[in-house]
This record gives structure tokens, sequence and C-alpha cells, in this order.
């Protein structure tokens, strides 16, 4: 519980320092939000990926809105008791509006239970939360068909530009391939920022969320995630380099990495889903520039940066992505409407010694599939073939990321 004087001062500092915080580059979901429907407007996502700019954004149109931040440590006792009193103090300072602004929402439990409430009184709301399983819980008790889920990830490529004030480019590419797309770690170049972000995702939003204790061993375990990317694992494996006891253990560690964005992971594409769930499932990071600050050796691995950052622009689009794998390998199939409708295959370079097993790959993929035609995105190579009626079209990836 928390004194209502004690929310008014929060309440009022927080409002001078949203309004005084840079709008910054204008995010591609900014544009998709439509604050005047009577919905609760869900943003969630990795921390420090931009969630309280696009709220700064989304202010804007707004000329009476109230704002309040639950990541601040002096709400660290605030409790859903305390909305009420969080409520007067907007009016009493502020007079009336129709839109709350919340950033980081799931620190308050049972969060849920006002929103609701304000939303039959034709309140609006803007939500941000770092956390996706948590919100996904919340969202679909209370909030079911009464909410519009973004999901926000760092810059893509097409941003990055904006914030660099650069022209598409294979060298502008090279900066953005090696470096990420988190906000301040292109401001400042600090590689200190980002393993301060692994440090704080696992002790903030897994360690006392989850009430574990040892935060060693998910430091690891996160490490050996990020350093695997693009490789196959299994819950099994990692039960047994890390010695954790049992499976279970794997699947909620991993679980944890992915509800906070951390990580993503992939199945090996089966109309049946007992071989999905049997099969090794592929790893995928959040960021090659988190990834490269906070592992042993991916850096190191151009082949594998691209197809992380093919992957990660994949997943802005598309929900279901699988790994395909017969006699040989295809690296991406997306799902739409139950239906698989695109093969992609990354090669950094295509030549001599890989030309044949990539486009084998992809023309099983195709074949099987009963797919025309599919893409190899490479690092800077053009090209268009015919392999048995497929139509193959080879392109550099920093074409294909802004197309």
């Amino acid at each position: 519980m928390i004194l209502k004087e004690e929310l008014r001062e929060i309440v009022k500092t927080q409002r001078k320092s949203i309004l005084e915080s840079e709008v910054g580059v204008m995010r591609e979901k900014t544009s998709e939000m439509d604050i005047s429907m009577p919905f609760a407007i869900v943003i969630s996502g990795i921390r420090r990926c931009g969630k309280s700019t696009v709220l700064r954004q989304l202010i804007k149109k707004k000329d009476k809105f109230y704002y309040f931040n639950f990541e601040d440590p002096r709400t660290a006792s605030f409790e859903v008791v305390d909305f009420q009193k969080l409520k007067d103090v907007f009016t009493e300072e502020f007079g009336k509006a129709d839109c709350y602004f919340f950033d980081e929402i799931q620190n308050v439990q049972k969060w849920e239970l006002f929103v609701r409430q304000m939303l039959d009184q034709k309140m609006h709301f803007v939500l941000t939360g770092s956390n996706a399983s948590l919100l996904s819980r919340e969202l679909g008790t209370r909030l079911t068909g009464r909410h519009l889920r973004y999901e926000l990830f760092p810059f893509s490529f097409k941003e990055f530009l904006a914030f660099t004030k650069s022209n598409p480019s294979i060298k502008s590419f090279e900066i953005y391939f090696n470096s990420g797309g988190f906000p301040e770690y292109l401001k400042h170049k600090n590689v200190e920022i980002l393993n301060e972000l692994l440090n704080n995702i696992i002790a903030r939003d897994i360690v006392v969320r989850y009430k574990l204790r040892n935060s060693k061993l998910l430091k690891e375990i996160a490490v050996y995630m990020l350093t695997n990317i693009g490789k196959e694992f299994s819950y099994n494996s990692l039960k047994k380099v890390f010695d954790l006891g049992s499976t279970n253990s794997a699947i909620s560690f991993i679980s944890h990495f992915e509800d906070s964005y951390l990580i993503f992971t992939i199945p090996k594409f089966s109309h049946s889903m007992k071989s999905q769930i049997r099969n090794p499932r592929k790893i995928y990071a959040i960021d090659n520039g988190l990834a490269a600050a906070n592992s042993a050796s991916f850096s190191g691995d151009t082949g594998r940066m691209l197809e992380n950052l093919v992957f990660l622009h994949l997943r802005r689009k598309y929900k279901d992505i699988y790994y395909f794998k017969e006699k040989h390998e295809c690296d991406f199939l997306i799902k739409e409407k139950g239906k698989i409708t695109g093969a992609f295959q990354v090669c950094f370079e295509l030549n001599s010694d890989n030309k044949d097993r990539e486009i084998k790959g992809l023309q099983e993929a195709l074949e099987i599939l009963k797919l025309e035609q599919g893409t190899i995105l490479t690092f800077n190579q053009e090209d268009e073939l015919s392999v048995a009626n497929k139509k193959i079209t080879i392109m550099p990836a920093w074409k294909w990321l802004i197309s």
C-alpha cells in the first residue's frame, strides 16, 4: 500500500519526465495503434527496446491524459487497492481525462481488475509490459476481447536507418548487422549497456518474478543459449549439460527466457504435433548486438548472425515459424492461416562449396510443401534461378529487410 501524498509526488515527477523525454524515431508499430478504439492497447517487449518512447509518441496525440510508470522504485509497495487513490490524484492534479498510459503494468498483481472496470466506464488505456506470459494470462482472464496486443522489438533495419540518419546500403547494413537495434547502445556504443541489460532481465524479470534462487545458473544457461543461436537443442540435453535434475526445470528456464523476450525457439516442421514436441528446437535471440556482447562465440559466426537477423524480421510479421529438416535442411518456413506460405534459406555467401547444399534444402522444402518459389538470403549476392520448375530468388538480406 502507498500513501496518497507519496503517489501525488510520484505522479507529478513522472509526468514531467515523460513530457521532457525525446519523442525519438517513429516506430513502425506506432502507426498501427489507434488509441481512440474502445480497447486496451497493450505493448509488450524486452526491456529497453523503446516501449516508453512509443508511449511518448502516443501521448503527443492527446491533450489530456494520465501517465504512471510502475517500474519506478518508489512504486514498489503499490497494490491493486491503490488504483483508486491514483485515480483521485490524477483528477485532482490534471482534471478529467479519458486515456491512461501505464508503463510496466505487470509489476502490479491484479492490475487487470482496475483496467476492466475503467474500460466499462468508456476510458481508454495504453499499457506496456516486458513479460509475455504474465500479460497473456491476465489479459485472458478479465480482458478477453477487450484488448489489442502489439509486440515491440529493438529497431528494425528501417528504424535503425532513421535513428542513425543513414541511407540503405551494404555499409549501413554491416553496422546494423553487428550492433543490433537497442537505442541506448546505438547512441553510446558502450558494450556494458548490453551486459547490464542481460543482468537486469535475469535479475528483475526472472529471478525476482519467479522467486528463483540460483541467478548464477540462469546466467550460465542464458549465455549458453545466446552462444548457440541458430543451432538445435533439446530440453533433455540442457538438463544434462547443466545437471538440472529434471527436464521440467530446463523447460521452465527456457520458458522464462522466452517470456522476457530474451530468446525465441522454433520447432521443426511436421504435420504431427507430437513430432513437433518430440523433435529438437532451434534458438534465436532478440538482438544481434545483445547476443554478441554476452556470448562466447556468436559474433565470430557471420552465417548465424545473418540467420538471426532474418529470423527477427520474419518474427516481427509472423507468429508461426518453423525450420525444415528431412534429407536436406531449410532454415525457415512461415505459416499463415494454417498453411505454409513461404520458405527461406539463409547463406552468408553462396559459393561452389555450399551452393548445392543450400539449393537442395530449399528445393526439397518447396517440393514437399507444394510451393512454387523460395528465397535464399545472402549478405550481398543477387541472382535468380529456376530449379526443377521452382523459382529461387537470391537476394541481399539488406535489400529484403527494406523491401
